[in-house]
Order: structure tokens, then sequence, then C-alpha cells
């Protein structure tokens, strides 16, 4: 930080006081030079991109290549600004080392996330179409972009959610796309009065129904969970990785319209919460 500050102060001294309308317009033209820059670099980045598809290239490759290539030519800009408006290339340097240790040290996150794209890009866990699921916080959805920092998916219901790299790259992932079929796993509560058996034979009558899912032997139907209010239900089944959200869409419909039909009443902890608030208040 101490080399910075002589750096600037070197740098003010440098400029003769009689010549302070030249540095203005050496800092106008720096501008028009910084903007006219931008524009070349996003047109070279356009074009680049351009051939890089015509060539087949990696989508995720095409990404993360574009983005290192944008930041370093920016890098060059600013540094051929600075040093047209004067300033000594040593105190450039200096400059430079120094903001590069506090940005380090401000950033550290930033850098493992850039470490992360590098893994990403080499050992290849996932490419820009796959269907992933981060199975820290339950992320899911389709890659769209992978870049030096951040990792884009867009989920099911079209929500764009960017994920730091080291995320990724610290948690387990799950590559749907890369398997063939998923598995479909339904969980319903009923109520301890409901019959037990017949919401069984329900579930497996679903299953025997339903044309997508695969591995009709590979089937489960179990209790899952004796809670405080509610018997907890669950059924598995294997079914196409295309075909995963419909057919589980689907499923929750007909057990619902099942159910209802025969008499089995699905627990809902908010009306539960409902009706023995109303009771509670009845009773003072």
């Amino acid at each position: 930080m101490t080399n910075a500050i002589k750096a600037l102060a070197q740098w003010k001294e440098s400029i003769p006081q009689d010549g302070l309308l030249d540095f203005v317009l050496k800092v106008i033209l720096a501008l028009i030079v910084y903007f006219i820059g931008t524009k070349l670099i996003g047109w070279l980045c356009k074009n680049l991109r351009k051939h890089l598809v015509k060539f087949g290239s990696d989508e995720a490759a095409k990404s993360f290549l574009l983005s290192g290539i944008k930041i370093g030519l920016h890098l060059i800009l600013i540094l051929t600004i600075a040093g047209n408006l004067g300033v000594d290339k040593t105190s450039v340097a200096a400059l430079v080392g120094s903001a590069g240790v506090a940005i380090s040290l401000a950033l550290q996150g930033g850098l493992s996330n850039f470490a992360g794209g590098l893994i990403i890009m080499f050992l290849r866990p996932f490419s820009v179409g796959d269907y992933i699921i981060e199975n820290g916080e339950k992320t899911e959805g389709t890659v769209q972009k992978i870049e030096l920092y951040y990792t884009t998916l867009m989920t099911i219901d079209s929500r764009r959610i960017v994920i730091p790299n080291s995320v990724l790259t610290n948690d387990s992932i799950t590559n749907v796309t890369a398997m063939e079929k998923r598995r479909l796993e339904i969980k319903v509560g009923i109520s301890y009065e409901s019959d037990l058996l017949l919401a069984k034979q329900i579930l497996r009558e679903l299953i025997e129904k339903d044309p997508e899912l695969l591995d009709r032997e590979e089937t489960q139907v179990f209790v899952d969970e004796l809670g405080d209010s509610a018997v907890i239900l669950g059924l598995r089944a294997w079914v196409k990785t295309e075909e995963f959200w419909n057919t589980k869409w689907r499923m929750n419909e007909q057990i619902k319209l099942e159910f209802d039909k025969r008499g089995i009443d699905i627990f809902c902890k908010e009306i539960r919460d409902k009706i023995k608030k109303e009771y509670l208040s009845e009773l003072e």
C-alpha cells in the first residue's frame, strides 16, 4: 500500500503546473480512448465467439475463454491509457502490484471461484446444457453458462440462478443428464384416521397404470415416517430422465384425485393448525 501511495505522489509531481490544460486534454482523450477501446473489445469478443461456434467449440470452453480474454484486454487498455497520461512504467507496476495484493486479500472468495472455474473446465463434471443438482443447497437446473467465476443455471420455472464456481467444486454434484433414468420419489402425508393399507394399495395401482415408469419390480411403496399429526407415505420408481418432471406432476395430481375419491384424507399442516387455533380460542 505504501508503494502505491508513493507511486501516486510521484505521478502527481510529474504533472507540470503550467501544463494543466494539456493534462486535462489528455484525460479527455484517455476517456475517449477507453470508450472506443471497450467497444472494440466487445466487437472482437463477439467475432471471436462466431469463429468458435463455426469450429464447433464447446460452449463452456467458449464462455470461459472469452471471459479471460475480455478481462485481459481491459487490463491492457487501462495500463496503456495510464502510460499515455504520463504515469511512469515502474509506478504503474508498483500500483498494479499493490492493488493486486489488496484485491487478492479482499477477494479471496473470488480467487477460489476462479480456481473452481479452472477445475470445472479441465475435469468437466458437467457441460452447458446438462441438468445438474447441487446437493449442498439442493439447487438444480440446466447449465446455461460457465464463466470464470460463476456458473448460471436455468430452473424448471425459468429462474436464473448464479452459483459461485467454488460452491460447485466444494460440494457434491449430481449430473442428471449423464443418466438415462432418474429415480422419482414422492411423499404424501395422510391422517391417522385414514385407511393406511388402502392408501398404499392406491399408490401401487397408480404405479402400475403409469406408462412412463420403468423397472416396475424396483418400485417401492412404504411408510416413511410416523409424524406428530400424519403418517408420511412414500413411493419410489424409476423414470426416463427427460420425463421426470412431467411424470412427477402427473403422479401428484393422480394421487390427490384418487385419495379424494376413495376417502383418504391428505394431511395439511396449515389446515390442522387453523383448526387447533380455533379450538383453543373457543376454550378461552
